[in-house]
């Protein structure tokens, strides 16, 4: 492996044989203190962090914190999910070079629209409610969303119905027929929002499921998901096209499976198809549990059922959408990124910032400093991510933060610890923060 001779990253912007021995080091010790062990595990550049050395989703934050702090680099925010072995980290390095991007902002759009006169109070379905937006509003933006740190799409009511009317015409021209159960494993993207629409408009049911953390896991990954995929009926997965080559094999797991498709090449297959009539007591889609007290298992929610949550919940919160910006890394498989972050902002007519996790995990100041930028007043997240902000953000990373505009973040989705919340209002009051604004929550994907 090519290593550059001149000091460290920290001193000159570029990495050395020093730096290669540091790093080495820097990963032994923290695997060390994560297994709580009293070896100091032998480290190679071949070494596999997540098989060999115990790396798990928040340990891999820890090791990205620690070695941008050590050699003063910032890495790419997929760096934390996408590498495999120190080797990945070095080559992330030797790219970063001495690069401090610590108190670099994120690149907003102008959150200012024109007021919202109506909300679909008496659409029956998750369709009749986006068709609604469209004919109001067609310009309106309701979502920014960051797949990359460096990569910013906005979407309008009228491009995300379009696009989605596209994807429900290749759907069907891949068989499918309504109430043809479709599943989603696609990560935080554009394409995850055009093609639940998409298979909505198409008459059919979306089953999300979680994607893989790394490409490399893909295998294993849809060997585990095929146990969903058989329970749901799915006969059509949409996915990413590292999956198609897989597609032999998932369908020696699932009878029902008949197609693996991309959001791509469901674009490219058909015209916009005419969406089949639905009321509000078909299904809307399939949520599948956590699995934490046993096998996952399918929760099958009508329209009915989701707009009546939603809409209680927008009640329960005040939403307003000519004063409301709600920002979220949470995923959009799990029904609290689903339902309370994306779906529920689409119904309210209220922009919606959506980030990938991965960017929230690689840099927890990421979600607070989408929050001041774009003037977010409504959030949410699990308990660990506030003890992660408390914890993993230094100081310099936060200068000139403003949480004022917060006015509810609430707090779900797991238990909700009361040391967790204190720390996390002393921590960040000075920042504006009103620590009235931080709210427990509890919900049941069974009662959605």
């Amino acid at each position: 492996m090519a290593m550059e001779n001149g000091g460290t990253g920290s001193r000159s912007g570029k990495t050395g044989p020093d730096d290669a021995a540091q790093l080495l080091h820097l990963i032994a010790t923290l695997s060390r203190e994560l297994r709580s062990a009293s070896d100091t595990p032998r480290v190679t550049f071949e070494s596999r962090l997540s098989e060999d050395l115990g790396f798990d989703s928040l340990g891999r934050t820890e090791l990205l914190a620690r070695i941008e702090q050590t050699f003063s680099v910032r890495l790419p925010g997929l760096t934390l999910a996408a590498a495999e072995t120190p080797a990945d980290l070095w080559r992330a390095m030797e790219a970063a070079g001495g690069r401090d991007g610590r108190a670099t902002r994120p690149l907003l759009a102008d959150t200012a629209q024109g007021p919202v006169e109506a909300i679909p109070s008496a659409a029956a379905t998750l369709t009749e409610v986006l068709d609604w937006h469209a004919e109001a509003h067609p310009d309106r933006v309701h979502a920014w969303l960051r797949e990359r740190e460096d990569h910013l799409e906005t979407i309008t009511y009228t491009s995300l119905r379009e696009t989605a009317l596209a994807v429900s015409g290749g759907i069907l021209d891949a068989g499918a027929t309504p109430g043809t159960r479709v599943a989603l494993m696609l990560p935080t993207c554009a394409g995850f929002l055009h093609a639940f629409f998409g298979i909505l408009y198409a008459g059919c049911v979306p089953v999300p499921i979680y994607p893989p953390a790394r490409p490399s896991q893909l295998a294993d990954h849809l060997r585990r998901q095929a146990v969903i995929l058989a329970n749901a009926g799915a006969e059509i997965l949409v996915t990413v096209p590292e999956a198609r080559v897989l597609a032999t094999f998932l369908r020696s797991k699932v009878a029902s499976l008949r197609s693996v498709e991309t959001v791509e090449g469901l674009l490219g297959r058909g015209g916009a198809a005419a969406a089949p009539a639905r009321d509000a007591a078909d299904v809307a889609f399939l949520q599948y549990t956590s699995g934490s007290t046993g096998d996952p298992k399918g929760v099958v929610l009508s329209h009915a059922n989701l707009l009546t949550n939603i809409r209680a919940m927008g009640q329960a919160m005040e939403v307003e959408p000519d004063r409301d910006v709600f920002v979220s890394w949470l995923p959009l498989y799990h029904d609290m990124g689903l339902i309370g972050a994306w779906l529920g902002s689409l119904h309210f007519a209220v922009p919606v910032s959506i980030m990938s996790p991965l960017i929230f995990l690689a840099r927890p100041e990421s979600w607070l400093r989408e929050i001041h930028g774009r003037r977010g007043t409504l959030s949410g997240a699990p308990n660990f991510a506030f003890d992660l902000c408390v914890g993993r953000i230094d100081d310099s990373a936060i200068e000139g933060l403003d949480l004022s505009s917060a006015r509810m973040v609430v707090n779900g989705a797991e238990p909700v610890r009361a040391a967790s919340v204190r720390a996390f209002c002393e921590r960040f009051a000075p920042h504006g923060f009103d620590p009235g604004a931080l709210a427990p929550v509890y919900g049941l994907a069974e009662s959605s």
